[in-house]
């Protein structure tokens, strides 16, 4: 009689720690991510900003006085600001978020203060007889806004700041009569491409 063997069944190692503590990390991580991104900016809201820009870029091309140029862009700025408002508030209430959520709050905080400072700064250069340097001003510190509230947002947000921020450093350095262009190429175009993104990738 041949001698009994007892053949057990494999046993499957366990993941190493490293691995889990890895995979661990990498969830804590993209749930923190979600948790603090500002992710209501509306795409839609963005390419009707942009449409609104290039309709006043068409308008104040056709103003022979600075004064009645310049009041063209500041209504589309009040226009752009209520359409940024209402689409922001439309995606938070579909999605079921508080608005001025926490990073809600740090994206508007970190805007107003260079958008302040290019109301004030705008004033200080029309009185100076400075009006040549008001729309790479704008465009400059719109930039700088983008870019410092978008640190609390999707990472598309920051890369349209720097964008915007070129094209004013340009705007500062080229001949006046192309400052219209300027306006339109960055709150119209730049507008209307990274609202598409936005529409695509991360919906509304």
């Amino acid at each position: 009689m041949s001698p009994l063997h007892i053949v057990s069944a494999p046993v499957k190692e366990p993941p190493a720690l490293h691995d889990r503590a890895m995979d661990n990390l990498k969830y804590i991580r993209e749930t923190m991510e979600r948790a603090t991104a500002f992710t209501n900016i509306s795409g839609g809201g963005q390419v009707a900003i942009g449409v609104t820009a290039l309709a006043a870029s068409a308008i104040a091309a056709r103003q022979n006085v600075f004064k009645n140029w310049l009041a063209v862009w500041c209504a589309e700025a009040l226009v752009a600001l209520l359409l940024a408002g209402w689409s922001m508030d439309r995606k938070a209430r579909a999605a079921k978020m508080p608005l001025l959520s926490g990073p809600g709050r740090k994206v508007a905080f970190s805007l107003s203060p260079p958008i302040l400072a290019g109301a004030l700064l705008t004033v200080a250069l029309y009185r100076a007889g400075l009006v040549n340097a008001i729309p790479g001003l704008w465009l400059l510190l719109y930039g700088t806004g983008v870019i410092t509230g978008g640190m609390f947002s999707i990472s598309i947000v920051p890369l349209m700041g720097i964008c915007f921020m070129a094209l004013g450093a340009v705007a500062l350095m080229a001949p006046p009569e192309f400052a219209n262009w300027f306006m339109a190429a960055g709150f119209g175009g730049l507008h209307i491409i990274f609202g598409f993104v936005i529409a695509r990738r991360y919906g509304g």
